[in-house]
């Protein structure tokens, strides 16, 4: 069983900065992809950052020039780096992976159980 803890999430600002990470563990033998989702209330989950093994990463265009989307493969760690953060940024964030473990034909993707990041003055 593989588990995707997120951590990082809070109250901020407008303009401020967060950092969220998410670590994967459990029995892994990759990752493939890991991605960052959010989804306000009353809205629908979106994509927000995703970023492949090879390092390559795409963006939500409402979050170019604003987030960063990085990982540690050697930690199975995600991170999300968050600036100039604006009201329509409030949030409940999901990690995203796709992991193989040991043993499996194919990846099974899995979810985290969400951080909430509000941006209020």
């Amino acid at each position: 069983q593989v588990q995707l803890v997120e951590s990082g999430g809070g109250l901020v600002q407008p303009g401020g900065s967060l950092r969220l990470s998410c670590a994967a563990s459990g029995i892994i033998f990759s990752i493939r992809a890991m991605a960052w989702y959010r989804q306000a209330p009353g809205k629908q989950r979106e994509l927000v950052a995703i970023i492949f093994s090879g390092g390559s990463a795409n963006y939500a265009d409402t979050v170019k020039g604003r987030f960063t989307i990085s990982r540690d493969n050697a930690k199975n760690t995600v991170y999300l780096q968050m600036n100039s953060l604006k009201f329509e940024d409030t949030a409940a964030y999901y990690c995203n992976a796709d992991v193989w473990t040991y043993g499996s034909g194919s990846p099974t993707n899995y979810w985290g159980q969400g951080t909430q990041v509000t941006v209020s003055s």
